[in-house]
C-alpha cells in the first residue's frame, strides 16, 4: 500500500507537501531563536544551552536535539527525493519544449528547482560552519554560538552566503506553502486569497527575520 502511494504522483506531492510544512515549522522556531542574539551573548549563549538540555532528565543531554535533526534529515531528503522525481517524471511527460517561450508561472515557480540546489548547498555550508565549526572562520568556540555567529557575519562570503541563501529561501516558502495547501486540500475559492497571502506574509517574515543577524552584526549592534 505505502509503495503504491509513494509511486504514485499524488503521493509524492503528498510527501513534499508534508515534509516542506515539517521543514517550515522548524525554520519559524529557528528564525525566533536566532533573533535572541539582539539580546547579548548570556541570553544567546544560554539558548545554544538549553536546546541541548531541552527534556531532561526525561531525556539525557542532546537527545531532542537530536531527534529533531533525525526528522530534519528524513524530511529534507524526502523532499529532495520526491521533487526530483516528480521534475524527471514531468520531463518525461513534455519531452518537447513548449510553443510559446514566454513562461507561465511566475518567478518563485519558475526558480523552484534551483533554489533547493542553494538550499541544498547552503545547510552543508551552514552546518560544516556553525555546527561542526570545520568551516568556520577563525577559532570555532563550542559553547559559545554567539561569538561564532559574529564571527561568520564579520566575513563578506558569509554574509554573501546566508544573504542569497534566505533570499532563495523566501521564494521557495512563498511557492512551496501554497503548492502544499493545495495539494493537502486546503485550498478553495474562498480560501485561496487568504492562503496566498499567508504564503506572501510568511516567505516575508521568514526572509527578513533570518537575514537581520547578518544585518545585526554588518551595522554593528550585534558585536
Amino acid at each position: 500500500m505505502a509503495r503504491t502511494v509513494w509511486d504514485s504522483t499524488v503521493g509524492k506531492k503528498t510527501v513534499m507537501a508534508i515534509s516542506g510544512l515539517v521543514m517550515l515549522l522548524y525554520l519559524v522556531v529557528h528564525m525566533i531563536g536566532n533573533l535572541k542574539v539582539y539580546f547579548g551573548p548570556e541570553e544567546f549563549n544560554a539558548y545554544g544551552h538549553w536546546i541541548r538540555t531541552v527534556g531532561e532528565p526525561f531525556m539525557h543531554y542532546e537527545w531532542t536535539l537530536w531527534l529533531v535533526r533525525v526528522v530534519l534529515v528524513v524530511a529534507v531528503v524526502a523532499h529532495a527525493v520526491s521533487a526530483y522525481q516528480l521534475s524527471r517524471r514531468d520531463i518525461r511527460a513534455r519531452p518537447r519544449g513548449y510553443v510559446h517561450r514566454k513562461p507561465r508561472a511566475g518567478y518563485a515557480t519558475r526558480t523552484m528547482r534551483w533554489g533547493g540546489v542553494i538550499l541544498g548547498l547552503f545547510i552543508v555550508w551552514h552546518v560544516l560552519d556553525l555546527t561542526t565549526g570545520t568551516v568556520h572562520p577563525g577559532g570555532f568556540e563550542a559553547g559559545k554560538p554567539y561569538q561564532n555567529v559574529v564571527d561568520t557575519f564579520s566575513t563578506w562570503y558569509g554574509n554573501v552566503i546566508y544573504i542569497v541563501a534566505m533570499l532563495a529561501l523566501g521564494l521557495h516558502v512563498r511557492h512551496g506553502f501554497w503548492s502544499a495547501a493545495q495539494t493537502l486540500g486546503a485550498g478553495s475559492r474562498t480560501r485561496d486569497r487568504a492562503l496566498k497571502t499567508a504564503a506572501n506574509v510568511l516567505a516575508l517574515l521568514l526572509t527578513a527575520g533570518f537575514i537581520a543577524v547578518p544585518v545585526g552584526v554588518m551595522t554593528g549592534v550585534v558585536s
